[in-house]
């Protein structure tokens, strides 16, 4: 008896949603995985910061009243084309509504809203404070696939040492308490600048953290030496945290992989590369192979 052949394999019915044009811009807009995809960012990331720097020119006075129309001209470019590229980003996703609730959909509507307030609103005091708006545009460079895979590391290496940085804040808290309490006893009767325990705590992480303002500084013998023992030991304590964060990341670094798959439902981002289903919502990530004969005896 005869071996049945195996019959070519095809792509699984799309979803009710798919749009092979939306399903192409989503890849082309949310992932960096293929050359145009790149290309997108790196077009995106120089209109970035061209746009920021067009607000950081437009707080100078001088250039500002010289080169006004050059500087109206390019905002409104600018405005124009993000407006494109937010609209595109609304409709290539399944749940529209769900992403303009993001954080980064909120961040891109913020970066269009001031132009068009502008022009509709216009006023002195307004513009100082629609300048300030549009530097939430540097917001947009964290959702960049070149940013992605060593912006989720470091986010997950800052969750995991979190706990330990919260011992040791809560350790240096009572630490310049003491100092603070030691330092009063020795300098309140003689420095005004010690008059009180909460001066004297200021005094104490000014100097344990090696800022030295020298707004307070002890007058004794004895006040001296203490001040020059914290600050040794502001070098120490400050290499803690570092090394937490360190080796957080360098464990981060061995487990994470440069993947900038983004969900077409639910828009999470930092899926594995074998990855079939989004781990957030559970929704395909792209359409799986089934073989034929699995589809005909579904429909039978």
């Amino acid at each position: 008896m005869s071996k049945p052949q195996n019959k070519p394999k095809r792509k699984a019915a799309h979803p009710p949603h798919f749009n092979p044009t939306r399903d192409k811009l989503h890849e082309i807009i949310f992932e960096a995985d293929t050359p145009i995809g790149k290309a997108f960012d790196i077009v995106l990331l120089v209109l970035i910061v061209l746009s920021i720097l067009l607000v950081m020119l437009e707080s100078i006075d001088s250039f500002q009243a010289s080169h006004r129309k050059v500087l109206v001209i390019i905002e409104w470019v600018l405005t124009v084309i993000f407006s494109i590229e937010y609209i595109l980003r609304l409709w290539s996703v399944y749940h529209p509504w769900k992403y303009a609730r993001s954080f980064f959909g909120i961040i891109d509507l913020l970066a269009i809203l001031p132009t068009y307030i502008a022009f509709f609103f216009g006023g002195a005091q307004a513009f100082l404070v629609i300048r300030a708006l549009r530097l939430m545009r540097i917001f947009r460079i964290l959702k960049l696939g070149h940013f992605l895979s060593e912006g989720q590391y470091i986010a997950s290496a800052l969750r995991a040492s979190f706990t330990k940085i919260t011992v040791f804040l809560f350790f240096i808290s009572i630490l310049v308490t003491i100092l603070g309490a030691f330092m009063y006893l020795i300098e309140g009767g003689t420095n005004s600048g010690f008059s009180n325990i909460p001066s004297s705590i200021y005094w104490a992480i000014v100097t344990l953290t090696t800022v030295g303002y020298g707004d307070i500084t002890p007058a004794t013998a004895i006040g001296k030496m203490l001040s020059a023992v914290v600050m040794v030991l502001g070098y120490a304590i400050i290499a803690v945290p570092t090394g937490i964060v360190t080796g957080e990341l360098i464990k981060q670094a061995r487990d994470t992989r440069n993947n900038t798959q983004a969900c077409r439902y639910c828009g999470e981002e930092g899926h594995d590369d074998d990855a079939a289903y989004c781990k957030y919502c559970g929704n395909l990530l792209n359409l799986p192979t089934i073989d034929n004969d699995d589809e005909e005896s579904s429909v039978l």
